[in-house]
């Protein structure tokens, strides 16, 4: 497989996964077959940017996003685009936007439509995790 091909199934991984705050340089490097010093190189020549700065993009664009149009706090948000830290997640926000969460979302809402609810932004973005089986069956036989 070409290098180029290589880079790009990693790069996809991190489109996919990018809010996993798991997904961590060993990983990705996986996808493309690499140690993490080598696919660095490789990825920052191919994109020009390395893969954490890639990846923090990424997350950074996607609260964005959130922080215009849903109604959920700073700290939720930091959690969903995969940010396990919200000063990291602020430093990191602030740096890309020149702006605080806070102070972006000041700025934005009321530009638009109106705020999504937190509970749907959470659900359609994977925020609320399964309940743990308990073994019991529903009375209909429905899914759960």
């Amino acid at each position: 497989m070409d290098k180029m091909r290589q880079v790009r199934l990693a790069k996809d991984a991190m489109d996919r996964d990018w809010a996993d705050p798991e997904l961590d340089l060993d990983t990705v490097a996986a996808h493309a077959g690499y140690s993490r010093y080598h696919f660095i190189r490789a990825f920052k020549e191919a994109y020009g940017e390395t893969p954490g700065q890639y990846l923090t993009h990424r997350r950074i664009e996607r609260a964005e996003d959130l922080l215009r149009t849903a109604n959920l706090s700073v700290t939720e948000i930091c959690h969903l685009v995969g940010f396990s830290s919200v000063g990291t997640f602020s430093a990191r926000f602030k740096t890309w936007t020149g702006l605080t969460p806070s102070e972006y979302r000041t700025k934005h809402v009321g530009r638009g439509a109106a705020l999504i609810p937190g509970c749907y932004a959470m659900l359609w973005a994977g925020g609320f995790r399964p309940a743990p089986a308990t073994g019991q069956q529903r009375n209909s036989g429905e899914a759960g």
